[in-house]
């Protein structure tokens, strides 16, 4: 511990992202990223941008990215907030939303780990409420009545490592009962099978839906991400924006996104891709005799009943393939396993066919 370092910095736990080697011949599985690339509309948008205009500031306020969002979804250009990466966006919400007066903010005990970790750096007080046994989020946990209202509510959807999806329906109960408490549902991987909360906004004001470009718009490289939700609340994301960096999108992260969200064709073609390559991975390993839960996202969470999880993890890593071991309770014995290309889940599935036949 460095001396100069602050009390805070000195307590902090960070979080730790997918493994990102130099391995030849490696088949990455393990950070979900698109396995088809950007829109050919993006890549051509980034090559017009990277001229003489990059020695000038970009727009503080992505102005025509938000415009294109709000016609994307449905929504005014003022119930959109842009941001470096659907992480950042997340920073300012937590910053931003959940600090009120030491009351708890809900999210479950398995989720996107980064939540935690924002936690530590805000001092955001929470309280963790757990998953089901089956791994599903129990409504109730979050209608049930209260002493005192929580500072917020967040959770994926669908959840993340889980992979599964909640519907409208429960999504906008939770709203309904908790009308002073924001409740933030990160849907990065949404189009991918489940339903986007946008269409829950007119009607309720609490609710904030939060999107990445890095998964199905497969621009990870660019970090882009954005939220949606009333005027007021997006307000009080810029001004944390605007007391932290007042330029967070270059100008080639705006073309580049402007560009990904309207091409609708491209996104269609490549999300639909994904979805059957994640259906037929699931069959072949329910038929090798993996247990693997309903995922609408574009990655399965997984287990084999007869190897440890953190065993065959090593084993894939041994054989060139990476995917994504949590060593936490509950969920120690599973994968999280990025869907790929066809040719991606073939190589998968063979080198597992192999691994389990050698025990």
């Amino acid at each position: 511990m460095s001396r100069f370092w602050s009390d805070q910095v000195a307590g902090l736990v960070p979080y730790t992202p997918g493994e990102q080697p130099k391995i030849a011949d490696l088949l990455k599985l393990n950070t979900n990223e698109n396995p088809y690339g950007p829109s050919p509309k993006a890549l051509e948008a980034i090559r017009a941008a990277a001229g003489d205009s990059l020695r000038l500031y970009p727009d503080p306020e992505s102005t025509a990215l938000r415009q294109g969002i709000a016609r994307r979804y449905g929504v005014k250009p003022e119930q959109v907030f842009v941001g470096n990466g659907s992480d950042e966006i997340l920073a300012h919400v937590f910053h931003g939303l959940f600090l009120h007066s030491g009351r708890p903010l809900l999210m479950p005990d398995i989720s996107y780990s980064f939540y935690r970790t924002y936690c530590r750096l805000y001092q955001v007080p929470y309280e963790i409420v757990p998953l089901a046994n089956d791994f599903s989020i129990r409504v109730s946990d979050y209608t049930a009545p209260r002493a005192v209202a929580p500072a917020g509510i967040i959770f994926a959807n669908p959840n993340a490592p889980t992979g599964m999806g909640l519907p409208l329906t429960d999504i906008e109960a939770i709203a309904r009962a908790n009308p002073d408490t924001p409740v933030v549902i990160d849907e990065a991987y949404i189009d991918f099978g489940g339903e986007s909360a946008v269409s829950l906004l007119q009607r309720n004001d609490n609710l904030a839906v939060i999107h990445t470009f890095s998964k199905s718009r497969a621009l990870a490289g660019m970090r882009v991400g954005f939220a949606m939700a009333a005027p007021e609340m997006i307000e009080g994301l810029v001004r944390i924006k605007d007391s932290f960096n007042s330029y967070p999108l270059d100008r080639l992260a705006q073309a580049a996104a402007l560009a990904a969200i309207e091409d609708d064709a491209y996104f269609d073609a490549t999300c639909a891709a994904v979805v059957r390559s994640r259906e037929h991975l699931v069959q072949r390993l329910n038929d090798l005799g993996f247990e693997v839960l309903p995922s609408q996202a574009n990655f399965i969470f997984a287990r084999y009943p007869g190897m440890e999880g953190a065993d065959l993890a090593a084993a894939l890593r041994a054989r060139h393939i990476l995917v994504r071991h949590f060593a936490l309770p509950r969920i120690n014995q599973f994968l999280r396993i990025t869907v790929g290309t066809e040719s991606d889940c073939e190589r998968l599935y063979t080198q597992l066919v192999q691994i389990i036949g050698a025990q």
